[in-house]
């Protein structure tokens, strides 16, 4: 069985058990988190729409951290015009403890 969950503008594939790293939440590490689900697939059958309305996915928050750092260099040719930036986007590792239909 596994569920699609909405989070932050992206969707994620997640059954239960899994550690998933999604958009920054505010919740404090150890707490219990639900997100919107899209669908679920149970066996041979799929269900979405209004037949997952009262789907539940909850999980719980194991970590607030940051990716690896990127950089971001920006470079005009024949202007002497450079900019380098680091970035380091946060994230929130949940593990997915159910999925209820």
């Amino acid at each position: 069985m596994y569920a699609i969950i909405e989070n932050g503008g992206k969707q994620y594939k997640v059954s239960e058990g899994d550690v998933v790293r999604v958009e920054k939440l505010r919740a404090e590490v150890g707490t219990e988190v639900s997100f919107n689900v899209v669908m679920v697939a149970d066996g041979s059958a799929v269900k979405l729409g209004k037949d997952v309305a009262n789907a539940k996915v909850t999980a719980t928050v194991q970590a607030q951290d940051k990716y690896k750092k990127i950089i971001v260099f920006k470079y005009k040719a024949k202007k002497n015009e450079r900019k380098k930036q680091g970035h380091r986007q946060p994230f929130t590792a949940v593990k997915i403890e159910k999925i209820v239909l």
